[in-house]
């Protein structure tokens, strides 16, 4: 008979952002999207929060990282770990400064060597092992991704993958992956989404775009690695959440901000 207190508990995913690098709304812009009433529309910029074991782990440090937490009632984050270094996915880093002094002590921050360069020189002043005092900054300790790595007792797995002709990183945590920014997989990645109970996994819109999954792709690999549920993320102002969530199959959802998901093992 197996002890369920030995078994992990499930994965809770908070929603802060599921929106393109521009947002949407998008300024300059009275689209039907962009000027909808529907708050499903309304998309900042994409990041998620993984919580277990009563950790909170930042996926991504997007600009809006403020109103997010605010929005969501974000009081603790324990680490954080960076899929890319575009500015929609970092330039919130500033307002990490905010979890430090709630966790009264440094944050990790994950991220491999390619992400890491950009990152400090943007944000060099944030790893610095002394703080002046009176002077409030973020203080942040690098953690290399290389292989897979552990954040309080689970497995964080890469996923490798493509963006536009940049290289990205995805992650499967237990029988979850989150997969934003992507525009084709290398073949051994589907190895590492197979047999997911919940996967996200970016769609832009439904036209072709160079360094996003539309939507049609993002359905072949919903169809190649079949997993249970599927929601899709990092989406522009060419959808309408009302209006183009029918059109998917009855496991496949488009996220909004602020929505709260649970993944337990299968």
């Amino acid at each position: 008979m197996t002890d369920s207190s030995l078994q992990p508990g499930p994965i809770h995913i908070t929603i802060l952002g599921s929106g393109t690098s521009a947002g949407v709304p998008m300024i300059g812009c009275k689209c039907e999207v962009c000027t909808s009433s529907d708050p499903r529309d309304k998309r900042s910029r994409t990041s998620i929060v993984v919580e277990y074991d009563n950790r909170a782990i930042l996926i991504d440090v997007t600009p809006e990282l403020r109103l997010q937490a605010i929005a969501n009632d974000l009081m603790r984050i324990d680490s954080v770990v960076i899929t890319h270094a575009h500015a929609d996915h970092i330039m919130g880093m500033d307002d990490l400064r905010r979890f430090n002094v709630l966790k009264d002590g440094p944050l990790d921050l994950w991220m491999d060597e390619r992400t890491s360069k950009p990152v400090r020189n943007c944000f060099g002043y944030c790893f610095s092992p002394t703080q002046e005092e009176g002077v409030f900054r973020p203080l942040l300790v690098e953690q290399r991704i290389n292989g897979p790595f552990d954040l309080y007792g689970r497995t964080w797995t890469p996923i490798p993958m493509i963006h536009g002709r940049g290289h990205v990183l995805g992650f499967r945590i237990d029988d979850f992956a989150y997969c934003t920014d992507v525009s084709s997989m290398p073949e051994e990645s589907f190895a590492l989404i197979q047999g997911l109970d919940l996967l996200i996994l970016d769609a832009l819109q439904e036209t072709k775009h160079p360094t996003h999954f539309n939507i049609a792709e993002a359905l072949d690999v919903v169809d190649r690695v079949e997993p249970k549920r599927t929601f899709f993320t990092h989406m522009s102002h060419r959808v309408k959440h009302e209006r183009d969530e029918p059109k998917l199959p009855p496991n496949v959802k488009f996220l909004y901000d602020g929505l709260r998901l649970t993944s337990s093992r299968n």
